[in-house]
């Protein structure tokens, strides 16, 4: 099956270079001149590069990343997340990527510490295996917000999904921002009180 590649353009700026010209005898009762530097040819669209594309959906990335951070961490005083915001946009279509929000670790079923790592992506997908990590992207559009377990992987200063954990390593997977912030919540809670306090939400 071919691949169909993505052409992107700015499409404010075209929308802004496109704008109705006022007519020219409205300018002259307005201003008492006719303007005689107008230029007749239409504005071009202007395409980007993949690479631009990819700093475009970066931005946005972090800057959705820095305020479902602020919100995890405004809830409660004593559940409190390290900030680590980074992001990564698909090779092939740049206008997708995810962002790394934040890592903890947290006592988990059978196992007395799983360290995890809570991301946002802005499609919805399906979290496949090693050799591709998002299986079925959507062509909706959409966010999706996940949690994985990691550990250390052979190469020096690399992760990896645990797949020990849960068979797959995915801790919740959801397209729902209150959902998958009572799951980070319920992570990152020390008590059962406060676990009580977080399932009622």
């Amino acid at each position: 099956m071919q691949q169909t590649k993505f052409r992107y353009y700015d499409a404010v700026a075209y929308k802004r270079a496109n704008q109705p010209k006022p007519a020219v005898h409205t300018e002259f009762l307005r201003t008492g001149r006719i303007d005689r530097n107008t230029s007749w040819s239409p504005s071009e669209k202007r395409y980007l590069s993949y690479q631009e594309v990819a700093e475009r959906t970066g931005r946005k990335l972090e800057n959705a990343g820095n305020v479902t951070h602020d919100r995890i961490n405004g809830f409660h005083q004593s559940i409190r997340f390290p900030k680590l915001i980074f992001h990564r946009t698909l090779a092939r279509t740049p206008h997708l990527g995810y962002c790394h929000i934040t890592v903890a670790n947290s006592r988990f079923a059978e196992f007395k510490n799983v360290q995890w790592a809570f991301y946002m992506a802005n499609f919805f997908a399906e979290i496949g295996e090693e050799e591709q990590f998002f299986a079925d992207i959507s062509k909706k559009a959409g966010r999706m917000y996940f949690a994985v377990a990691i550990t250390p992987a052979e190469e020096e200063g690399r992760l990896q999904i645990d797949r020990k954990v849960r068979g797959n390593g995915v801790l919740f997977r959801t397209d729902d921002p209150k959902l998958a912030m009572k799951n980070v919540l319920m992570l990152g809670a020390r008590d059962e009180a406060l676990r009580k306090i977080i399932r009622a939400l």
